[in-house]
C-alpha cells in the first residue's frame, strides 16, 4: 500500500480496536445480526504520521457488504511537482481530491489529463485515447517503462470492453478496480519525464554556464 500521507509504498501494520458493537432488533432477517465497528491504525514508518480506518462488520450475515474509510486522513495525497503546471496540475489535485469518494470520477478527470499531456507533450495526432496510447508507443519517444505502463492503463482499463473510455474525454464511466489509482500513477511518471527533468537539466545547464562564463569559456549553447 502507499501511504496516504507521503505515498510511500509501506507494508500494512494495521492494530485493530473494537470502538462499538450493536444487536440489532430488527424483525427483517437482513437486520438480525450485530454490527460491529473497529478502528484499524498504524504509523508510517517513513513519515510517522498515524493512518486511521473506520471499519464496519457484519460478522453474523456473511453476505452483508463490509464498509472501510479512511478517516485520517480524509483524503489520500499526491504531492504535484512545483515544475508541472495547469491545467494538468488542476487536473492531477482534483482527481486525488475524490479518488477516495467516486474512483469514476477521478478516473475520468485523469483520463482527461492523460490525453493532454499525450497531445501537448508527446505531439500525438489521434484523438482515442487508446488510438494516443499506441502512437506514443510507437513513437519511441518514451523510455521503456513509461511505454510499459501505458500499456497496462489499457488492459486495466479494459478499453475493448468499455470502448466509451477511450473516445468520451471526462465522462462518468465505470472503472475497473485499481483503474482510477493506476492511471495517477502514471501520470506521476509523465510528469517526471515531461516536467521534472526537464527543469532538472535546465537547471544544470545554466549553473554550468555560470561556471564557464566565470572562467572566460564559451557557454554551452
Amino acid at each position: 500500500m502507499k501511504c496516504p500521507h507521503c505515498n510511500t509504498g509501506i507494508a500494512p501494520a494495521f492494530r485493530e480496536v473494537v470502538a462499538a458493537e450493536y444487536p440489532h432488533m430488527n424483525s427483517d432477517p437482513q437486520d438480525a445480526a450485530r454490527t460491529i465497528w473497529k478502528a484499524t491504525h498504524m504509523r508510517c514508518p517513513e513519515c510517522y504520521q498515524a493512518i486511521v480506518y473506520l471499519n464496519r462488520n457484519y460478522p453474523d450475515y456473511g453476505s452483508r457488504p463490509d464498509f472501510s474509510v479512511l478517516v485520517y486522513p480524509n483524503r489520500k495525497v499526491r504531492p504535484v511537482p512545483a515544475d508541472v503546471v495547469d491545467p494538468y496540475k488542476q487536473d492531477f489535485i482534483e482527481a486525488c481530491k475524490v479518488l477516495e469518494d467516486s474512483p469514476k470520477a477521478s478516473a475520468a478527470l485523469s483520463r482527461r489529463c492523460l490525453q493532454a499531456i499525450l497531445r501537448d507533450k508527446a505531439g500525438t495526432k489521434k484523438k482515442d485515447l487508446y488510438d494516443q496510447i499506441e502512437e506514443v508507443i510507437a513513437s519511441g519517444k518514451l523510455p521503456s517503462h513509461i511505454c510499459e505502463d501505458l500499456h497496462a492503463i489499457r488492459v486495466v482499463g479494459n478499453f475493448g470492453a468499455h470502448p466509451m473510455k477511450s473516445t468520451s474525454t471526462g465522462e462518468i464511466i465505470d472503472v475497473e478496480p485499481g483503474e482510477a489509482e493506476w492511471n495517477l500513477d502514471v501520470l506521476e511518471l509523465l510528469f517526471d519525464f515531461y516536467f521534472v527533468q526537464p527543469a532538472i537539466s535546465a537547471k544544470r545547464k545554466a549553473d554550468l554556464n555560470l561556471k564557464l562564463k566565470a572562467a572566460g569559456k564559451p557557454e554551452l549553447p
